[in-house]
């Protein structure tokens, strides 16, 4: 099977497997997890910021920023596709009483003149801005790298006006690798970030967020509310260690998603969105086949893909599909929309 799902499904390497099996533990709740303590400085120290904090689930970590930064009753202001919105159980309404003011923008990131629209003062009437939610890769546009001078140009507009800026950067790295900037120059515009530890960088579990050190004081007391609390966490903090070395294997992720899309783009009745990072989007409403009949050809012929829209459906290379799985792939695909 030729899993071009999502690059979540990459499995521990040895590597990983023995840093699970020799890490040194404690609990982390208490703060005494050494392996966890090193994770987050490592990845503080990568980010530049003050401090992070391990969890479960990027989810959850963009959940918790959230709460940190906000009032219940605020507004949340976000792009329409972005991941907050779109995929997470309405979770800005349900754990923190938020509601969002959605824009549709282009590449998924608001310019300053759409932020100094949407933010609203607090008066009588209106709870005001508590957040600007930002993404970097944006996923559901097809893993978009967004440009540093795009995102520093909408946090400035944020800050100008007191609203504090969290960055979904669940596939930060990505986007770094693809812009070829340090991942620093992603960050340091905003507020807090998150980044997962378990999509392309290969961790079975986990996901970082990252801030100063009040927010993460702040984020540490949140997370406990919302059931992250983890003690022996250090046996999968241990592979999320060795995963933070898996950057550089990001480019060839991507250099198989471009030959991925080259090849998919000569089959027929198939329109394919020229990728930026790991993510292809297809749509195959050329062959007039609605997106299930596709995957459940594909299926088939031991392919796997993931539904994206009503006529779109998402290719997603990882550390686990090497060139010659493209290649089969590729054959496979063909055939089965022959």
């Amino acid at each position: 099977m030729i899993d071009l799902r999502s690059d979540t499904v990459t499995t521990p390497d040895e590597a990983m497997r023995e840093a699970a099996a020799t890490a040194e533990v404690g609990d982390d709740v208490y703060g005494e997890d050494p392996t966890v303590n090193e994770l987050e400085a490592r990845v503080a120290d990568r980010l530049g910021t003050e401090a992070a904090l391990y969890v479960p689930t990027g989810t959850m970590a963009n959940q918790i920023a959230a709460r940190v930064h906000t009032e219940q009753g605020q507004e949340v202001v976000a792009d329409r596709q972005s991941h907050v919105v779109k995929y997470e159980l309405g979770g800005l309404a349900q754990h923190s009483g938020l509601q969002v003011r959605m824009l549709d923008t282009d590449r998924g990131v608001p310019a300053p003149e759409q932020v100094a629209t949407a933010i609203v003062d607090e008066d009588l009437h209106r709870p005001g801005t508590g957040l600007l939610c930002l993404e970097n890769t944006h996923n559901a546009r097809g893993g978009l790298a967004i440009d540093p001078g795009k995102i520093d140009a909408a946090a400035t507009a944020a800050h100008e006006r007191d609203v504090p800026v969290h960055l979904d950067g669940a596939r930060l790295f990505n986007a770094a690798t693809a812009l070829d900037v340090p991942v620093t120059e992603l960050t340091a515009p905003v507020d807090s970030v998150m980044c997962s530890l378990s999509k392309g960088l290969g961790a079975p579990v986990g996901s970082m967020l990252a801030g100063s050190e009040s927010f993460i004081d702040h984020a540490r007391r949140t997370r406990k509310l919302f059931g992250g609390g983890m003690r022996q966490a250090g046996i999968i903090a241990g592979p999320a260690l060795e995963a933070l070395e898996n950057v550089p294997v990001l480019e060839t992720d991507h250099e198989n998603a471009r030959l991925l899309a080259e090849g998919l783009d000569d089959v027929d009745g198939f329109e394919v969105q020229e990728p930026e990072t790991n993510i292809v989007l297809v749509d195959v409403s050329g062959t007039g086949l609605e997106p299930p009949a596709v995957l459940e050809s594909l299926r088939d012929r031991d392919v796997l893909a993931t539904p994206f829209g009503p006529t779109t459906i998402r290719f997603c290379t990882h550390r686990d599909i090497a060139r010659e799985d493209v290649e089969r792939a590729l054959e496979r695909i063909e055939a089965a929309v022959a």
